[in-house]
């Protein structure tokens, strides 16, 4: 079967279940074999801008024509059966109703599948959809059993800890925004508590007094979309607010960058992973810590 994915964690399920697609995302980049495959959109917004350029880019680009335009002539030809998208965010990856669009005006013989991933379960009921769509079933069973193996893992050495410490996972630093969707339930599941959103919930700008109010014991910088360099590049969006130095989490060493464009945004398997790291940043007696490459320490990242 040819399989179109438009967005990272629809590559990363169909890699997960066996399948290579003959096209992708301009983001995709993991597993490494995705990048080899042709870029079937690309971006109206410069990824490599500060945050608040980007915040800006984006606003313009929702009143024109969208922040992502489609390669309607690869598309085409690369004869898809199948095209994989989403519909939780336009700002992360094409939307779906601009992908059936242009496979209807090309004239494709390709069903389309939308993700709208917001939890957990989303997740692996999307893993079961697309196992489904690509003759892959017992594959996805397989798939879904593991990562719900591993989540019960954590949450087991979870429940035997003491602390609750209050957590923040900011996905954008100017503005400010509170991670939303699946990170509430991870966070809480791995032994923290999650008091700016509910499960579920969208991601959403937020007063920087609301953050102070809170007053965060763990707080994570996970940028939609950017790397630990590219965070620290951005960092002093963060750290230049007034009063982020008495922050109970700064005060205590508890701030964290974490690769947010791999881990925290991508609604994909390795989810679960970035739950065993979150679990690693609640309870560092507990669980081992997470590498480097996806997770440095404030002090680190400043030094």
């Amino acid at each position: 079967m040819r399989v179109v994915t438009l967005l990272p964690s629809a590559t990363e399920i169909v890699y997960a279940l066996g399948v290579e697609p003959v096209g992708v995302s301009h983001e995709c980049d993991y597993p490494p074999a995705a990048r080899e495959r042709p870029a079937v959109n690309r971006s109206r917004v410069d990824p490599t801008a500060s945050s608040a350029e980007i915040n800006e880019q984006v606003a313009d680009a929702e009143a024109g024509d969208g922040v992502y335009a489609i390669d309607r002539a690869t598309l085409a030809e690369l004869e898809p059966d199948l095209v994989v998208t989403q519909g939780v965010c336009d700002v992360c990856a094409v939307d779906h109703v601009q992908v059936a669009t242009a496979v209807e005006e090309l004239g494709l013989d390709a069903e389309v599948v939308t993700l709208d991933v917001h939890s957990l379960d989303d997740l692996f009921e999307s893993i079961h959809e697309v196992g489904a769509a690509i003759d892959r079933d017992e594959r996805a069973s397989e798939v879904v059993t593991t990562l719900r193996d591993r989540i019960a893992a954590v949450e087991t050495t979870a429940a035997r800890t003491e602390t609750e410490p209050r957590v923040a996972v900011l996905d954008w630093l100017d503005p400010i925004m509170v991670a939303g969707h699946w990170v509430p339930e991870m966070v809480e599941r791995a032994g923290g508590r999650y008091g700016l959103e509910v499960a579920g919930g969208d991601s959403r700008p937020r007063e920087w007094a609301e953050i102070r109010e809170y007053d965060p014991e763990v707080l994570v910088a996970a940028p939609c979309g950017f790397d630990i360099d590219q965070t620290r590049e951005n960092l002093v969006d963060l750290t230049d607010r007034p009063g982020f130095e008495n922050l109970t989490a700064v005060r205590e060493g508890r701030v964290h960058v974490m690769d947010g464009h791999h881990y925290v945004n991508r609604s994909g398997p390795r989810l679960v992973e970035t739950m065993e790291f979150l679990a690693a940043l609640l309870h560092p007696d507990r669980f081992d810590a997470p590498p480097r490459d996806a997770v440095v320490e404030l002090g680190t990242v400043r030094a």
